[in-house]
């Protein structure tokens, strides 16, 4: 797999694109059309950091587009962050299903409505009805 590196951007972010070095090995599917693989980064800085992603997708599919979505996990991971922060998202101890799905949906809903409303603000819009 080491001459199958390919340098290439997980997504932007404020300090620019997010270079790593990547490589992508397809494995046969039990399903046709579908096709299995793992997806590794590599570290630009440090070399011998190494981060694996299973992949499962149609046959096909370009590594660049399989490494947008991996990339994607950011801006997840931020986002659950944010909730945590300004909507309490983490502030609920667990006593049922129903209760815990209720309060993601909730705290998930406010974030969005929180988002939208800050972005109205700054570029001066009002949110439309």
């Amino acid at each position: 797999m080491s001459t199958d590196w390919q340098r290439l951007s997980a997504g932007d972010i404020a300090k620019g694109p997010r270079l790593y070095d990547w490589a992508h090995r397809t494995y046969p599917s039990l399903h046709d059309g579908c096709c299995r693989g793992l997806l590794v980064r590599r570290s630009l800085s440090e070399p011998d950091t190494l981060t694996y992603c299973l992949t499962y997708a149609p046959e096909g599919t370009p590594p660049a587009t399989l490494l947008v979505v991996a990339g994607s996990r950011w801006t997840i991971e931020s986002c659950f962050e944010a909730a945590k922060g300004e909507v309490g998202l983490d502030q609920y101890e667990v006593r049922s299903w129903t209760g815990w799905h209720r309060h993601v949906t909730l705290a998930m809903l406010a974030l969005a409505f929180l988002t939208v409303v800050r972005a109205a603000a700054i570029g001066g819009r009002r949110p439309s009805t």
